[in-house]
């Protein structure tokens, strides 16, 4: 199976990190448009991403500031089953970041520019932990 990997810093501690990749808060600033869920083991999490995208994942791992993975459930069928999660390292004033999608059946169109997509929303990511960067979500992809 194919999975989709990115490694990279960011200049701030593992609990700031870790509040943007693990509350609703956090995440609508960098990936969602909207969500609801709470950062504990078989919570289910609502993620909006627009009409006729509102999906659901269940947290299957969870570490305080140090680890997420939500296992996709309500989703397009490519991301059914798949799984989406955060490995946080802390190094000093930074933290490394482990980004996995793992699960993926095969290697297709689909996957292929999900990993794009996951690169531009990590930058987002790293922009908004860093610099309180505040990006659209209707521009998300091309800032």
């Amino acid at each position: 199976m194919p999975d989709i990997l990115h490694d990279f810093p960011i200049a701030a501690p593992a609990d700031r990190v870790f509040a943007a990749v693990a509350t609703p808060e956090g995440l609508d600033e960098w990936w969602t448009l909207g969500c609801e869920g709470a950062p504990s083991v078989g919570a289910s999490w609502r993620l909006d991403f627009g009409p006729g995208y509102v999906w659901t994942a269940d947290v299957r791992v969870l570490d305080l500031n140090r680890a997420i993975e939500w296992e996709m459930l309500d989703a397009d069928a490519d991301w059914r089953g798949t799984r989406v999660g955060f490995e946080l390292e802390p190094a000093g004033t930074r933290t490394q970041v482990r980004f996995r999608h793992t699960g993926w059946r095969e290697a297709n169109d689909h996957f292929r520019s999900t990993s794009f997509c996951w690169a531009m929303y990590l930058r987002v990511l790293k922009r908004f932990v860093e610099l309180g960067e505040h990006t659209a979500y209707e521009v998300r992809l091309d800032a």
